[in-house]
């Protein structure tokens, strides 16, 4: 059987005229508040207010802003300004609430990480942590000293030196 695609389901139909029912719904909402303004205050008042109206119901009607319609700009505007904003660069370090410890220092400028297992995959994966911690800001001293260090030192690597 043969089935009909349609095609165009991006484009609206046109109800009143030459508007759609988005635009034809705007513009009427335009003029009733126009005619209300200009009944209840007086005209001098009334004018640059009735101006403004028509002007944003044209815009919500007609205008488009990269393709996109005016009303979706309107409303990522409004989350903005009222949502809060994700900072993705903090360059600071955090500090760790956690009790006071003595730490030892190593007596030598390599930094001694014991290998648990013998699959590589391991190592990467706590590799990977480290830095996911040193990037985050939460890293201890001692696991920023590790990261420095150009490779990790096995238990292995040890034993052979």
């Amino acid at each position: 059987m043969q089935f009909q695609v349609p095609q165009f389901i991006e484009v609206e139909d046109k109800i009143f005229g030459p508007l759609t029912f988005k635009q034809f719904v705007y513009i009427l909402g335009g003029l009733g508040g126009s005619y209300i303004l200009y009944r209840v205050l007086p005209i001098y008042i009334a004018g640059p207010l009735i101006l403004i109206i028509a002007g944003f119901a044209a815009a919500l009607a007609f205008f488009q802003f990269n393709g996109r319609p005016f009303i979706l700009g309107l409303e990522s505007a409004f989350y903005f300004f009222i949502g809060t904003k994700l900072y993705l660069w903090n360059n600071e370090q955090k500090q760790k609430n956690a009790p006071a410890m003595k730490t030892v220092a190593p007596k030598s400028s390599e930094v001694y990480v014991p290998k648990l297992s013998d699959s590589r995959l391991h190592e990467l994966s706590w590799s990977l942590d480290i830095q996911e911690k040193i990037a985050a800001g939460t890293a201890d001293p001692q696991e920023r000293e590790v990261s420095r260090y150009s490779g990790i030192q096995t238990s292995r690597d040890a034993l052979i030196k």
